[in-house]
């Protein structure tokens, strides 16, 4: 069991399911730029748009280009759903317990989260709020000094290998969901498993989370 004081949840493949949302946008980018579309997919999930971009050799217009790439997914952010799983553990969670924390701008983690029919958070680190994103640790350190708890008592909800290194980094207990990538590639995280095997107790200011 892990058992902790707040929960900072990814936003895309741990609450929303938005894969095929993101995948749409990716791809049409990179055939717009003659790329590989797999190649640019592979590195694109839980990573800031200019971070990929930057890795992809892109930078002329770079504000420009990530401003096109994040309206495309915001145009498309009604097509995204909830994981059944996160819709209802956040009702049960004190709105002082839990955080998103998204490599995601405000505006396209807010109209998914919207579209999704699940709150906002008091605390919610977006890609605007740091100076680097997933995997450094920044935006993590930030939710938990937001919420005012250590570091070490906070537990990271990821699927991406970006966040769960950003987590560890962080000196997080980080829970990985195989949503969008192979839980090969999230081996680092301390526990590996699906939404649907996870149990999640509020016990007084506490959070206990164990497997099925």
């Amino acid at each position: 069991m892990i058992d902790v004081s707040a929960v900072l949840f990814d936003c895309d493949g741990v609450l929303v399911d938005s894969a095929a949302s993101v995948e749409r946008a990716w791809r049409r980018w990179a055939t717009e730029h003659g790329l590989d579309e797999d190649a640019v997919i592979a590195i694109a999930h839980g990573r800031r748009t200019e971070d990929t971009l930057l890795d992809l050799g892109f930078s002329d217009d770079l504000a420009a280009e990530v401003e096109r790439l994040e309206g495309a997914e915001v145009a498309d952010a009604a097509s995204v759903a909830a994981f059944p799983e996160a819709a209802a553990l956040l009702p049960l969670l004190p709105r002082d317990a839990w955080a998103v924390v998204t490599s995601g701008t405000h505006a396209l983690v807010t109209s998914r989260l919207a579209a999704a029919g699940l709150p906002v958070p008091s605390v919610l680190v977006t890609a605007n709020d740091v100076a680097a994103g997933k995997p450094d640790p920044e935006g993590y350190l930030e939710a938990a000094r937001r919420l005012g708890r250590p570091a070490t008592d906070c537990l990271v909800i990821e699927d991406a290998p970006a966040g769960v290194e950003a987590a560890i980094a962080a000196g997080m207990r980080v829970v990985a969901l195989p949503t969008t990538h192979p839980a090969d590639e999230l081996a680092a995280a301390t526990l590996v498993a699906p939404w649907e095997d996870i149990v999640v107790r509020v016990n007084g200011k506490r959070i206990e989370l164990a497997l099925r």
